[in-house]
């Protein structure tokens, strides 16, 4: 499910639907009238004016007075239409400096485009710093999207693997030496084109950790990562995911350090659905998940390390649905479950190290239905569960390490386990 943000209106379109000047001007009129006979009659009621005296003659002073204020009224009317005109015009000026802007913006965004395709790796990482440049300084979130969208395009293209060392000839002699410099040209190329995806990861990284309401920031700006090879590193350390969509479905954390550490997740839709880790270094250590909808459903952690340690999950949804834990070190060491509704349902533990040492479930619900427990280590040790509806009833395999212990007996209504793996039936 993708979030879209409703475009702005620029002003230019506004301009086209300025009232005609008569219009305008007669709308004006009636609400200054209006207001002068609001203003007149709150006089007269704090005056407290009992009545007109119509029985004076009209003398001199009084002509003089009745013909300032004429024109007085006259100077006002005139006042008004200047206003009125002045707006307009300025309303004109700006449609027109955003439609230069525009033009400009466009100007430099082919140029930098161009640039993306370049045979040379120098050429691409000047415009992929040009492209970040043109975000930063676009006139509206429309056309800083569009950038986005085109540095994000970039990283989902077919990557080659590094082509690695070339092999000797069969009879353990060394390759010729033309055959050795082509192979060192392609790796220096390789090299040099993985050192462009690197930038764009870490201006990402950079830029979404600047706080909302500076132009530099790109927070709620949608971002998608789907099917990206990350194997650099890459930080989101202190961001806000609090509106549009950010994906990184299907992507493969192969190397690297990937930081999420005090990030918080409170609105939109942020989708690690399918994700491979494999090989990274991934802490969301302190991560806050406050809202909206955080998906790990499907990702696979078979290699590396992934911390959630002192994470809190208080509000939004959270699902690991069918993730499959066979060979990475995970760890929630001392989250806090107090309001979300966090999903294990279906998740396969059948390998590494998984652990829940020292968390806390104190609110919300925490489910493990229909979850798979046959190999590796899942631990529950020194948890605390004191309100927090937790339910392993459906799962199948052994009772995880500490689990028994962490829930006490009798088990308290809230949590939800296996009849076999109860105290009593053992």
């Amino acid at each position: 499910m993708t979030v879209t943000r409703r475009s702005r209106t620029a002003p230019n379109e506004r301009e086209l639907r300025l009232w005609r000047v008569g219009r305008a001007l007669a709308l004006s009129f009636c609400v200054a009238v209006l207001v002068a006979g609001c203003i007149f009659l709150g006089l007269v009621y704090l005056l407290d004016f009992k009545e007109v005296d119509n029985t004076q003659k009209l003398d001199a002073k009084t002509l003089f007075d009745m013909v300032k204020l004429s024109f007085g009224v006259v100077a006002g009317a005139g006042a008004l239409v200047a206003l009125v005109v002045a707006y307009r015009r300025q309303r004109v000026d700006e449609a027109g400096a955003h439609r230069e802007a525009t033009r400009l913006h466009t100007e430099r965004f082919s140029q930098a485009v161009d640039k993306l395709g370049s045979d040379s790796p120098a050429v691409r990482l000047g415009g992929v710093h040009a492209l970040a440049g043109l975000a930063d300084d676009a006139p509206d979130d429309d056309l800083r999207q569009t950038c986005i969208d085109v540095l994000c395009a970039y990283l989902r293209l077919p990557f080659s693997p590094d082509p690695g060392n070339l092999p000797s000839l069969p009879d353990g002699t060394p390759p010729p030496e033309e055959r050795r410099d082509a192979h060192q040209e392609k790796r220096n190329r390789y090299g040099a084109l993985r050192e462009v995806r690197h930038t764009i990861l870490r201006l990402i990284g950079d830029h979404y950790r600047i706080p909302t309401g500076i132009h530099r920031s790109w927070q709620g700006c949608n971002l998608d990562l789907t099917g990206v090879t990350i194997d650099g590193h890459m930080s989101f350390e202190g961001a806000r995911f609090s509106g549009g969509t950010v994906r990184f479905g299907g992507a493969e954390f192969s190397g690297g350090i990937v930081r999420f550490d005090g990030a918080e997740f409170s609105g939109g839709i942020v989708s690690f659905g399918g994700a491979k880790f494999s090989g990274s270094n991934v802490s969301y250590v302190g991560v806050r998940f406050s809202g909206g909808t955080v998906r790990f459903g499907g990702a696979e952690f078979s290699g590396g390390s992934v911390s959630f340690d002192d994470a809190v999950f208080s509000g939004g949804d959270v699902r690991f649905s069918d993730a499959a834990f066979t060979g990475a070190i995970v760890s929630f060491g001392g989250a806090k479950f107090s309001g979300s509704n966090v999903s294990y349902f279906g998740a396969k533990f059948s390998g590494g190290n998984v652990s829940f040492s020292s968390g806390e479930f104190s609110r919300g619900l925490v489910s493990f239905s229909s979850a798979e427990f046959s190999h590796g280590v899942v631990s529950f040790s020194s948890a605390e569960f004191s309100g927090s509806t937790v339910r392993f009833n459906t799962s199948t395999g052994p009772v995880p390490t500490g689990l028994l212990e962490a829930v006490g007996t009798p088990a308290p209504a809230e949590i939800l386990l296996r009849p076999d793996w109860l105290p009593t039936a053992l």
